[in-house]
């Protein structure tokens, strides 16, 4: 099945409950339908993409082909596209419940919490292993003033006239479907279902105050630089019945001037001596967490790799690690005695090879090679 990740998608965790993703499920629906976007051209594909996530998460079995393979190896069909419910979940996830031809359900009463973000900086070693890390944010939270009512003194709201409290307004549309009846946020109170005559003066009306707060969380083994983690319910405060908004926590890997990261592989350069290539050496190599030792085989030529296998990083989700790749350069000695000139010379000659004269630069290696009578 070519989709991304319908976890991703949808902006659920891979333990997330059915009511979890339903609800992720409906809310994304609402926000991205081409109805409710008429000028924006992606908005059907994104529409598309968050019900083929849905057909996949909303049905165990082929949730949990996904999980196993990272894959369903099948393609979602008309009566499976809204994840197996049918019809009937669109409806309720953007007309707030009912069927085509009839009244739809009253909606809660409420303002959903703000989502907000936050970053945080871990090593390559915390990648290897995961870890606890705590970061800052700003939110929202309800006045303690007014107790999130927005008034001075405690004096309750007064009942929209708009909405009549109900927090919504109604409407007919014409869809594919025929006429529906839906509903839409009250444009006057913003789906509080009151308004404030007499506003608090510590919040002025809003009912909320921001405040800074830290809160630890975990990072798990496998993460790469630029992803975002979400934590359910810990954004902004919601309203009434509204549910709070959620933690976005934008993630950087410090680089490794050791390593290069691709995926769960790494790859580190590693000079040895003339006489390690040839001869055949062990050597220990710092690793991400410890020491690893690196076989070189004798007559190792420049530029050979050597793989090292389950040295680099786990999977994001728990699996194998991967491989480190070593790549072998010889160094070449720049200050060479004459002497250890004088055996390269004859080791040259033992092996049948042209004996090097050196250069004639007038300097050292003039002077060790011999000059030009």
């Amino acid at each position: 099945m070519a989709i991304r990740d319908p976890y991703e998608v949808l902006g659920v965790s891979r333990s997330a409950g059915k009511d979890e993703i339903k609800s992720a499920y409906r809310r994304l629906a609402r926000q991205h339908h081409p109805d409710v976007n008429p000028n924006d051209p992606t908005a059907e594909e994104r529409f598309k993409e968050i019900g083929e996530a849905y057909a996949v998460l909303g049905d165990e079995e082929r949730r949990a082909r996904f999980d196993q393979y990272g894959t369903t190896d099948d393609q979602a069909n008309p009566g499976d596209f809204f994840g197996g419910g049918g019809i009937s979940d669109i409806f309720d996830a953007f007309f707030g419940g009912g069927n085509p031809g009839g009244q739809s359900a009253r909606r809660r009463n409420g303002r959903d919490g703000e989502d907000v973000q936050s970053s945080v900086v871990i090593s390559l070693a915390d990648v290897l292993t995961g870890v606890r890390s705590k970061v800052k944010y700003k939110r929202a939270v309800k006045c303690s003033a007014c107790s999130g009512n927005g008034t001075e003194s405690g004096v309750p709201p007064e009942t929209c006239g708009t909405c009549k409290g109900h927090g919504v307004v109604a409407s007919v549309r014409n869809t594919f479907l025929g006429q529906v009846r839906t509903q839409s946020t009250c444009p006057t109170c913003r789906g509080d279902g009151t308004v404030i005559a007499n506003p608090c003066q510590t919040c002025r009306g809003a009912k909320f105050v921001e405040t800074v707060n830290e809160q630890e969380v975990s990072i798990p083994a496998g993460v790469e630089s630029g992803s975002t983690m979400r934590v359910p319910g810990l954004g902004g405060d919601g309203l009434g019945a509204g549910r709070p908004g959620d933690l976005y926590v934008n993630i950087e890997v410090e680089d490794d001037g050791r390593f290069e990261r691709r995926g769960t592989s790494l790859f580190t350069l590693l000079e040895v001596s003339i006489a390690q290539a040839a001869l055949g050496d062990e050597i220990q190599l710092a690793g991400v967490e410890k020491p690893v030792a690196v076989q070189i085989p004798a007559g190792t030529q420049p530029g050979t790799p050597i793989v090292l296998k389950g040295e680099g990083l786990p999977p994001l989700h728990g699996g194998r690690r991967g491989d480190m790749a070593v790549q072998i350069n010889v160094t070449i000695p720049t200050d060479l005695s004459e002497a250890q000139a004088k055996h390269l010379r004859e080791f040259a000659e033992m092996r049948g090879e042209s004996v090097p004269k050196g250069q004639d630069s007038g300097g050292f290696l003039g002077g060790l090679f011999g000059r030009k009578k």
